[in-house]
């Protein structure tokens, strides 16, 4: 009677081992994916992006050079306020093919000695500034400077006010969910242009103990990141409306967590990757208002050196020195698009729909 009672317990186990079999097999064939991390998921994700990664590289170039600029400058260049009027002809203001060569009698400058690339040389990468006679390489480099800290410092004021008031809005809820949300609408509407145009132009010195570059550096990046928060705020408040229903989220709740631990330990660590994301794709919006600000006239003024700045110079001299208006432009474009690129390939890096 005994043989019977086993033959049901041995099926079962065969099929068990079946399974267990199957699993490994299954394992094997996934490999450990299963046990990645998100980051780790992500990264492998976006070095199979080649864009990104090159757009990648290209941004820490872009910050080293911000960085080292003085070296750079030393290195491959001079100063950015150095003026080299020797090698400008006086009457027309544009470089010379041959400094060294004598003038004529008359003491005009012929014609087929004016450089219209700036008398681009090893001296001078890429050539000097008309009238001025400033080194061009040094400058971009240094306005490079400009145009990130100006990005980098707006867009964390931006990202800091956002994120403060997109979580409290997501998971307070009620009223206080509806004045932040009212708010968003009023300074999304805000005319922010020429709002800063207006403000630059009319602060006086001295304000905060700040004057002259350092001033209008502290008003910009205040008015970027102060009525730029409304977007990241509303990626913040959408994304936590849903973590607060989680599962995670309730079982810290009902485990008696206050709401101080269950928005600092529970949801902002799930919001880093969108943050980040986001940031990516707001810094060379905030390049590009910078530039336009400087290129107004209302931004950075001289003789420190502003992309926006050289591209308003260049403006009546573009025809006959196209390379004044070639380089600050490439520099920003190159800026923007690598920032850009980059971004997007953090986006689908992230994105828990995209497949490996």
């Amino acid at each position: 009677m005994s043989a019977p009672s086993h033959a049901p317990d041995s099926a079962e186990q065969a099929e068990q081992n079946d399974a267990v079999n199957v699993a490994a097999q299954a394992q094997e064939v996934r490999g450990d994916s299963d046990n990645r991390s998100l980051r780790q998921i992500a990264w492998q994700r976006l070095r199979k992006d080649k864009v990104a990664m090159v757009s990648g590289v290209v941004v820490v170039l872009l910050i080293l050079a911000a960085v080292f600029a003085p070296l750079l400058a030393k290195w491959f260049g001079h100063p950015p306020t150095q003026f080299h009027q020797d090698l400008i002809e006086p009457n027309t203001g544009f470089p010379l093919k041959d400094p060294t060569l004598p003038p004529p009698s008359d003491g005009r400058i012929p014609v087929e000695n004016l450089d219209s690339w700036g008398g681009i040389s090893s001296d001078h990468l890429l050539g000097v500034e008309p009238k001025t006679g400033r080194d061009l390489f040094s400058r971009i480099v240094y306005g490079a400077q400009i145009s990130l800290l100006v990005a980098f410092l707006s867009t964390l004021l931006c990202v800091v006010i956002g994120t403060v008031l997109g979580i409290v809005a997501g998971y307070k809820g009620g009223w206080i969910d509806t004045l932040i949300s009212r708010a968003m609408d009023i300074f999304l509407a805000f005319p922010l242009m020429l709002f800063a145009i207006a403000l630059v132009g009319v602060i006086p010195d001295g304000v905060l103990g700040l004057s002259g570059n350092g001033l209008r550096i502290g008003v910009i990046v205040f008015i970027i990141g102060f009525f730029n928060w409304p977007y990241i705020a509303r990626i913040v408040r959408g994304q936590t409306l849903s973590l607060r229903e989680r599962e995670f989220v309730e079982a810290a709740r009902s485990l008696g967590a206050s709401n101080r631990h269950i928005l600092f330990r529970e949801i902002l660590p799930n919001l880093v990757t969108p943050i980040i994301v986001y940031s990516t794709l707001l810094i060379p919006t905030n390049i590009l208002f910078e530039a336009a600000l400087s290129f107004l006239g209302v931004g950075i003024n001289p003789p420190t050196p502003s992309w926006g700045k050289m591209l308003s110079d260049a403006v009546s001299m573009y025809e006959n020195a196209p390379y004044f208006v070639i380089f600050p432009g490439l520099a920003i474009f190159i800026t923007v698009l690598a920032f850009n690129l980059f971004g997007d390939g953090l986006r689908d890096a992230f994105d828990p729909k995209t497949s490996d």
